[in-house]
């Protein structure tokens, strides 16, 4: 019985999208089920993703453990600078303790949250299947993935990309 109903609200969906200009199929389509979770912020509380929706992001997991992801907090603080519009995310794949000794020795300006164990499983969500650090994804002003980068960031290639959904 429930899926005559789903399979009847796809196909109405697919209709309206045939009549519809594109801007409005997209409006149509939810934003990445991501921005419906809350993370701890490095400094306490729980920080709903939900507050980035409208901007573009840039979310980037990483460990303070992981010498790439180490390498790549300096572009990642510049990025943060050069593109004002641009939120930045570092989500850590650690925990409060590490995270917080290492940013007392390299800060960032950019939101810092903790995922702990849980973000492996995240990235998986999000298109990394083997759970490489660093990985960053790229979202548009909607919430959608735009992109999606395994491995160190390298500064030309990311402004490229970021560009592109700005």
């Amino acid at each position: 019985m429930h899926r005559r109903f789903f399979l009847q609200g796809a196909a109405l969906l697919a209709c309206s999208a045939l009549a519809a200009p594109a801007g409005v199929v997209a409006a149509l389509l939810p934003a990445n089920p991501v921005f419906g979770r809350s993370l701890p912020a490095l400094q306490g509380g729980e920080t709903p993703l939900s507050s980035w929706l409208g901007q573009p992001v840039l979310m980037n997991f990483w460990a303070s453990w992981c010498a790439p992801c180490v390498r790549e907090l300096p572009l990642l603080q510049s990025l943060h600078e050069r593109y004002p519009d641009l939120a930045v995310l570092g989500l850590a794949v650690d925990t409060q303790a590490n995270v917080q000794r290492f940013i007392d020795k390299v800060p960032v300006s950019y939101p810092l949250l903790l995922t702990g164990t849980q973000g492996v499983a995240l990235m998986r969500e999000l298109g990394n299947k083997s759970g490489v650090l660093p990985f960053s994804v790229l979202f548009d002003r909607d919430g959608h993935v735009a992109d999606r980068l395994v491995g160190e960031l390298q500064n030309d290639d990311i402004q490229t990309r970021i560009e592109h959904i700005l």
